[in-house]
């Protein structure tokens, strides 16, 4: 499929969501579970198969041996991605022990294990780096046992101060702009460039090995989660992914999904939210205010 083809199906999803939404005139509720009687069915882009769907092979990653639960990515120079084909991190074997950068609940536990495959046995975890506060990328931790550092932005600290969550422990390092983390001979550039995702969401750049890792912001071969990946500035997050766009690195980590980005994932995904921009402005151009909304809704937003 080429990346004029996968533009278009995105295009086309999009413009069918934004017809739905803001141009639903006359439509009445449907059976339980969907909305609108002739609400289409909607998903990133693939071939139907019953009441689901194939999943394109530009968006596949290579397979998860299940009797271990992950699957791991050489990076070189002693960095890994770690997956289950659903969340992405990594870590960064050095000759003292390893640096974990971020530990999903969902394989955390496998860490030790995946550590020791690659070393030849048992490495100590000296450091943790937080990308962020959400507990789906670090709520695993804890499990890691007592780890000497761990490293996060100084917004993820006083969201981790706030929600007091023992399977997420506080950062003993943290940083406002950049931090540089060097380990034996390896480095790690971590750096700040404001609120998207959320507040703290840092860049983690791998410079020896070209890979940079920014969790919750690109989604290689696949569209966006529902809600800009639960954005909290949604402009930010879009000017994040123009900046992923101009930097210099050859691997994308995003932290989720079945496999690691390219530069062309990244100009999809910029293309995509291009298109975004101009239904939405052509929908807001055609459409009164009001116009098109399920009265059911209008009443939900009543204020008394």
């Amino acid at each position: 499929m080429t990346i004029a083809s996968i533009r278009f199906a995105l295009a086309l999803s999009l413009a069918v969501c934004c017809v739905c939404a803001l141009n639903a005139a006359a439509q009445t509720p449907g059976a339980a579970g969907t909305p609108y009687a002739d609400m289409p069915g909607i998903a990133p882009i693939g071939v139907r198969i019953g009441k689901y769907f194939d999943v394109p092979a530009s968006a596949r990653g290579p397979l998860v041996d299940p009797t271990k639960g992950y699957r791991l990515q050489d990076l070189g120079g002693g960095l890994y991605v770690i997956t289950d084909n659903a969340y992405q991190s990594m870590f960064l074997v050095y000759d003292q022990g390893v640096v974990v950068i971020d530990a999903p609940p969902n394989y955390a536990a496998h860490l030790p294990q995946a550590i020791a495959e690659v070393s030849g046995g048992p490495k100590p975890i000296t450091h943790v780096v937080y990308s962020h506060s959400h507990t789906d990328h670090i709520g695993g931790t804890k499990g890691l046992g007592a780890v000497p550092v761990i490293i996060a932005h100084e917004e993820t600290l006083k969201l981790l101060e706030r929600a007091k969550d023992p399977n997420r422990p506080l950062p003993g390092v943290t940083f406002a702009d950049r931090y540089t983390l060097r380990v034996g001979d390896a480095t790690l550039e971590l750096s700040y460039h404001g609120n998207g995702h959320e507040p703290g969401n840092i860049f983690i750049s791998a410079p020896a090995q070209r890979t940079l890792m920014v969790v919750d912001v690109v989604f290689p071969g696949w569209l966006p989660w529902r809600r800009f990946a639960v954005a909290q500035d949604v402009q930010g997050s879009i000017a994040q992914v123009e900046l992923i766009r101009k930097l210099d690195w050859d691997v994308f980590v995003g932290g989720h999904v079945e496999r690691t980005g390219t530069h062309a994932d990244v100009e999809l995904q910029s293309a995509f939210y291009g298109d975004l921009r101009k239904a939405a402005a052509d929908a807001l151009a055609s459409t009164k205010p009001g116009e098109g909304v399920n009265p059911a809704d209008l009443e939900s937003l009543r204020i008394e």
